[in-house]
């Protein structure tokens, strides 16, 4: 039973990991965006293909967020 409990805890911290790299890369798309937005003339596909990768990290964001919390029984 401990290795089970470890390998838990590992697989948490993993995806805690990859959880905080992706808000990193969510915050700089935001950026990323906003200074394309900005400038004159912009490249509206450019612009789309960077919002659409957004959303897809912030899918990818639930997602680790719904396996780290605990099924909560109403």
């Amino acid at each position: 039973m401990q290795v089970h409990t470890v390998t838990k805890t590992a697989d948490q911290e993993e995806l805690r990991r990859q959880l905080e790299a992706l808000r990193t890369e969510h915050r700089d798309l935001d950026d990323v965006i906003a200074h394309i937005a900005d400038s004159a003339p912009f490249n509206q596909l450019q612009l789309q293909r960077f919002k659409k990768r957004k959303l897809q990290i912030r899918d990818q964001m639930s997602r680790i967020e719904s396996l780290l919390l605990p099924d909560i029984i109403a």
